[in-house]
């Protein structure tokens, strides 16, 4: 639907930025998305789609670990078998590298267990993924010229607030203007 509306924003992609999908993207992983880019350079780009969310339990996925409410994702289609994660919790967990001011992504896994063990941590503080959402070299900026995606700023409370089946609609109206108008369109405006 390429040039239907020009939703091209001043952003570029970059670690740390949203990426929104366009409206009418008719893509089971991608359709009405909000992915946090935890890396954007020349030999590619990784993100997590923050709002596709499952109802796992997370000692489902992970032994020794008892009842923790962790918000879990489908992060994306790559490596959909591996757990990945970001948190608050900076350097509290050794390896963690920092998106955005307060957010981190990783750091080492048998802390993180150790602490939920411990009930050191709260559900609130950290958001689980299983798989990531990848581009290879330059298909990140082919995909932005063609406009599929949307770029904006992230917030703490955006990325690390509760599930909200309507994140996508939210950051589009919090972005003004035309986005307000884009985030009132039909998933399928032949429907309308």
């Amino acid at each position: 639907m390429k040039n239907l509306f020009n939703h091209i924003t001043n952003d570029k992609p970059k670690k740390g930025s949203l990426l929104l999908s366009e409206p009418f993207l008719n893509d089971d992983y991608f359709r009405r998305a909000v992915i946090l880019l935890c890396e954007h350079n020349v030999d590619g780009s990784f993100g997590f789609v923050l709002n596709n969310y499952i109802n796992i339990k997370l000692n489902e996925l992970i032994e020794d670990v008892d009842d923790f409410k962790a918000t879990i994702s489908l992060g994306g289609p790559v490596s959909s078998n591996n757990l990945y994660y970001i948190h608050t919790l900076g350097e509290e967990i050794p390896g963690s590298v920092p998106l955005i001011k307060g957010v981190y992504v990783g750091g080492e896994f048998e802390v993180l267990k150790t602490l939920i063990k411990n009930k050191s941590i709260s559900p609130s503080q950290i958001k689980f993924f299983l798989g990531y959402s990848g581009w290879s070299a330059e298909q990140l900026n082919t995909e932005m010229k063609e406009d599929s995606w949307i770029v904006t700023k992230p917030s703490l409370k955006l990325v690390m607030g509760k599930q909200d089946k309507d994140l996508w609609k939210k950051v589009l109206e919090k972005m003004g203007g035309r986005f307000s108008v884009i985030s009132n369109f039909p998933i399928n405006p032949l429907l309308n």
